[in-house]
């Protein structure tokens, strides 16, 4: 089925090309979220990546399923646009907005009312731990633990080794770590100076 609609939108068959693209825009959108936050920035992603498809639809040989080779396109896609912003992820460990520090005053105890807010700023200091690796490094976690996917499934959805899964994972939760005892040591820091 996937290979039949792949050859007909080949030879120039519009409305099978509007059926990859509604069939398996929720994926490609999906893959795509996990790099970027910004509505704007994940449409610009699924609308490369589907353009990408279209220009390489002769490559797609239907040996494995259309939605991992969008998958794959689409994971690659992403990476190269993250690789391309040269965001500088040094910077963004150093300074806690007056939220994070907050929030990780109240981490060692229990809230008791989770809020939005609470939530927001959680989702910031994720992400700014996550801007210390690498995109491939963010995509094997987020994939690993945020989606609780298998080695399998990261390995299939990237292109990777199943071994190199295990070692990006590894090393990235290591990273993560670091950057979490560091900003935890940056607050200590500024709690002493403060209280002298």
């Amino acid at each position: 089925m996937d290979l039949d609609l792949a050859r007909q939108a080949q030879v120039g068959d519009e409305s099978a090309f509007a059926e990859i693209v509604r069939r398996y825009s929720p994926r490609v959108f999906s893959v795509a979220s996990r790099f970027f936050r910004q509505r704007s920035l994940v449409e610009e992603a699924a609308q490369e990546v589907f353009l990408k498809a279209y220009t390489q639809l002769g490559k797609f040989e239907g040996r494995g399923s259309l939605e991992g080779w969008l998958t794959r396109i689409a994971t690659n896609t992403c990476l190269n646009m993250v690789r391309s912003s040269k965001r500088r992820p040094e910077s963004t460990v150093s300074d806690l907005t007056e939220d994070e520090s907050s929030w990780l005053d109240q981490q060692p105890g229990h809230v008791d009312q989770p809020s939005v807010e609470n939530d927001l700023v959680a989702t910031d200091l994720a992400d700014r731990l996550l801007s210390v690796l690498s995109p491939e490094d963010q995509q094997a976690l987020l994939m690993i633990d945020g989606e609780d996917a298998s080695i399998k499934e990261v390995a299939e959805a990237t292109g990777w080794s199943e071994s190199k899964v295990k070692v990006r994972a590894f090393r990235a939760r290591k990273k993560v770590r670091e950057a979490m005892e560091r900003l935890l040591g940056h607050r200590n820091k500024q709690l002493d100076s403060a209280a002298d």
